[in-house]
């Protein structure tokens, strides 16, 4: 008799973690077979890719191979696209893979299931701006982000000859100052300094503008408001332009223009503002929200499908105050334990445990300048404030978290040990 197949669409990092857990726990005692399905071939923490797209981040070393995972952790990774659902036969469609030159590497086909997790993530929610696509860079993937790195990168060597500037100082407008256009905005300065170190450019912080846009009364309106006057100073202090309660109507070539008909001189424009599901989610024949989420029972159970789960920023999961899962990393991380837990229940036909999220404490870096953050405790109403070294360790603990859960705990010491090597062996910014 066949053993059940599980299949979690979407390798990020709530998916890489599940994929990691039943493989160990399921997949390695054949209680069931566990297929990971990507359309990429590596996987990179989401809340690194700001690093990523200003070259702090060396994609090359902090990047998991899921080929070379999975041998090592139980479960079988497929390169694909989902494409369709066929629930009545249990089955996906898969679309074609092309190679960079639009070759076909892989034909459509099938793959059928016995339960699947959908766990692909979100991307930014443009709302229908006009001119967004076409001029603006958006950081939802590595390629994504490394998109802008060339472009950034090729931006500053412009400004090395005055007459190919389009403006008397380099510009940058990031539309959207939740935690990503926040961080972006820091490392961009950041970076502004090791480029002229490096003699990329002669630019330095005097000569480039960053200016965060933000439609909301204050920045980081999901966080205390602390923690927003307390980032807002610092990145005021660090010479960041600020414009709050500011919306944009369209994006063109080298501006933004808000509703109020102010035009903002840019070179670079970064669209960070809102999330919603990949789109396609609306057509897979699956109940969900205004932002594409699959609507979940508190099981992660969709509600139109007791074999099928979804977890993470796809997904809308209810709580029992009424609210929703927020689209954090912290959540699905939890998400992940508890739906391994549930997933193997269901195979013995057990009662699921619903999800309860408990808020841990948010936190922010601000590059090598600052970060700060509060760390709650479970049920707690306040938590502890950070600011400082405390604070920037705090905030990279997160990422050490995320690699114990797809690595354990050894792998992941010695990738610090080697993580703290190559601040002095290599240079600090990757330079192509």
């Amino acid at each position: 008799m066949a053993i059940p197949r599980i299949v979690i669409v979407g390798g990020g990092a709530g998916g890489l973690a599940l994929a990691t857990r039943l493989g160990h726990t399921l997949g390695k005692r054949k209680r069931a077979e566990i297929v990971l399905l990507d359309r990429n071939a590596t996987h990179v923490w989401k809340p690194l890719l700001h690093e990523l797209a200003t070259g702090i981040l060396n994609s090359t070393m902090d990047e998991v191979d899921f080929r070379g995972h999975s041998s090592a952790h139980g479960y079988r990774y497929q390169r694909g696209s989902l494409s369709g659902l066929d629930r009545d036969n249990k089955t996906l469609n898969l679309a074609a893979i092309l190679d960079e030159d639009g070759e076909e590497v892989l034909p459509e086909r099938t793959l059928t299931y016995d339960y699947l997790v959908l766990s692909l993530g979100s991307v930014s929610n443009d709302f229908g701006t006009k001119g967004v696509a076409e001029h603006c860079h958006f950081i939802d993937s590595p390629l994504q982000a490394k998109a802008f790195q060339r472009d950034m990168i090729n931006t500053f060597l412009r400004y090395t000859d005055p007459t190919l500037r389009e403006h008397t100082t380099l510009s940058v407008g990031i539309v959207g100052a939740g935690a990503t256009g926040v961080e972006l905005a820091a490392e961009l300065l950041d970076v502004t300094r090791l480029l002229n170190a490096y003699g990329v450019t002669d630019v330095d912080n005097n000569q480039i503008s960053v200016h965060l846009i933000e439609a909301a009364p204050r920045i980081l309106p999901a966080l205390s408001e602390r923690i927003s006057q307390t980032v807002h100073k610092e990145l005021d202090e660090l010479g960041v332009k600020i414009h709050v309660e500011t919306a944009i109507e369209e994006a063109k070539e080298h501006q933004l223009v808000t509703k109020d008909g102010v035009v903002i001189k840019t070179d670079l424009n970064v669209w960070a503002a809102g999330i919603k599901a990949p789109d396609f989610l609306a057509d897979l024949g699956l109940s969900v929200n205004k932002k594409n989420q699959v609507c979940v029972e508190q099981t992660m159970q969709s509600v139109d499908d007791t074999s099928i789960f979804a977890m993470g920023d796809c997904a809308s999961c209810p709580q029992e105050d009424g609210s929703t899962v927020p689209p954090t990393a912290q959540a699905v991380r939890q998400q992940a334990r508890v739906l391994a837990d549930n997933l193997g229940k269901a195979l013995e036909g057990k009662p699921l445990k619903p999800f309860k999220f408990r808020n841990k404490g948010s936190l922010v870096s601000l590059a090598r300048y600052d970060a700060v953050g509060n760390l709650m405790r479970s049920g707690a109403s306040r938590g502890l404030f950070l600011e400082g070294w405390l604070a920037r360790n705090a905030y990279a603990s997160l990422y050490r978290m995320h690699q114990v859960s797809i690595h354990g705990v050894p792998r992941t010491g010695l990738t610090w040990v080697v993580d703290k090597l190559n601040r002095y062996l290599k240079p600090r910014m990757k330079l192509h």
